[in-house]
């Protein structure tokens, strides 16, 4: 039930090539980064152009948490290409915490699970993909 469109790109190995590669600023593109606590996993979503500042996402959730190596981020995403990690983390059951520059993007765009394929929705539907997500500040401008 959500509107979206599809945009093909050449296929970039990470979030912010693939924001080039789609000719889409790096703010717009939304990436998620796996996280956890030992027990459970998490899923933070920032900026392709901003880097996570583990510390401040650490003091927003309150909990001690560090970045999934990739073979438990391959084990959550089963489906994905190593590295294109959607951030719409009620698919695959996780607690979602979103940085609050992504709440100013009246347009985002996201890795489809691959790298060649950006799925394109406005702001209004990215927040139904993620309703019960968390929002903080935790992320730097590279």
């Amino acid at each position: 039930g959500i509107g979206y469109d599809l945009v093909p790109h050449e296929p970039a190995m990470s979030a912010l090539g693939s924001a080039h590669a789609g000719h889409i600023p790096g703010d717009s593109l939304a990436k998620g980064v796996v996280l956890t606590d030992g027990d459970s996993y998490k899923l933070a979503v920032l900026p392709a152009s901003h880097h996570l500042r583990l510390t401040d996402l650490k003091t927003e959730l309150g909990q001690e948490i560090r970045l999934a190596s990739e073979l438990e981020t391959a084990e959550v995403f089963p489906d994905c290409a190593r590295g294109a990690v959607p951030p719409v983390g009620s698919c695959y059951g996780l607690d979602v915490i979103i940085d609050n520059s992504i709440d100013q993007q009246q347009e985002l765009y996201f890795e489809g699970g691959d790298h060649a394929t950006l799925v394109h929705v406005n702001g209004a539907e990215f927040a139904r993909l993620n309703p019960q997500a968390q929002h903080g500040s935790f992320s730097a401008r590279d």
